[in-house]
């Protein structure tokens, strides 16, 4: 399966709608910032929001899900197809590809839930998530631990962008065209890192408060960086660097090695 061209088409789909859908998520971050931290949904949610509101949106929607539902698909068979003498490096990668499977089919449900007429909420859902786990018993721990786990993928993206260790998945174009490449993925991951530190952070603030609001998910982190000194401006630069991410995600679905 995971050798199949026509599933290789579908799933460098996936990253070409996981990159617009980031551009959207950025641009909606920057109007925030221009609004003085109010506005949009800046999510995956509120991208696909404004996705379904355009012409032809159900059409893109539709696109979306088949992409990302097979993307989701992918990276859970290259899950399973790794092999490493080292049996911990081995798990840890087939958690870190398994991770990013369920990410893409949640995206995927999500795409669907428009697609079919309907709508949802990525911070609602985040909070809700909140609630249930600070109702539970040990449930508070349940949410560091998620918080925490969510703040060093933060950390994992930013490293990955400043050590550019991103180019192992791609075939870097010669010349300019690989010197933009490059300096996308690596304004996009750090970026993307920052936006999800802050999102683990609230998590953690959320389960130490025992208040589910402030695990409001990436468009209640991004609001949140609005409030610092001088976040407005972060926020535009962090706004700017998830286009620029979205756009090194949508040169990713042609130059993936896969």
């Amino acid at each position: 399966m995971s050798g199949n061209r026509a599933f290789h088409v579908l799933a460098r789909s996936g990253f070409a709608v996981n990159g617009l859908l980031h551009i959207l998520i950025g641009a909606i971050a920057i109007g925030v910032a221009a609004s003085g931290g109010s506005g949009g949904e800046a999510d995956q949610s509120g991208a696909l929001k404004q996705v379904s509101s355009t012409p032809g949106g159900l059409f893109v929607l539709w696109i979306a899900v088949v992409g990302l539902f097979a993307l989701g698909l992918w990276q859970l068979v290259q899950m399973a197809v790794i092999s490493n003498p080292d049996p911990k490096k081995k798990w840890g990668k087939r958690a870190s590809e398994g991770g990013k499977g369920v990410v893409y089919l949640a995206l995927g449900v999500t795409a669907l839930t428009f697609a079919l007429g309907g709508s949802t909420s990525s911070s609602d859902s985040s909070q809700t998530l909140s609630a249930r786990l600070l109702e539970t018993p040990g449930g508070v721990f349940l949410l560091v631990a998620i918080g925490l786990a969510v703040f060093g993928g933060g950390v994992g993206f930013v490293v990955i962008g400043i050590r550019r260790t991103f180019r192992k998945l791609i075939r870097v174009p010669a010349g300019t065209a690989g010197r933009a490449v490059v300096v996308l993925g690596v304004v996009g991951y750090v970026a993307k890192g920052i936006a999800l530190g802050v999102v683990g952070i609230l998590f953690v603030v959320a389960a130490f408060t025992v208040d589910s609001e402030k695990a409001s998910g990436l468009d209640g982190a991004l609001k949140a960086l609005a409030d610092l000194p001088f976040g407005i401006v972060v926020l535009v630069l962090v706004g700017i660097g998830l286009i620029a991410y979205g756009v090194f995600l949508v040169a990713r679905a042609r130059l993936a090695k896969l």
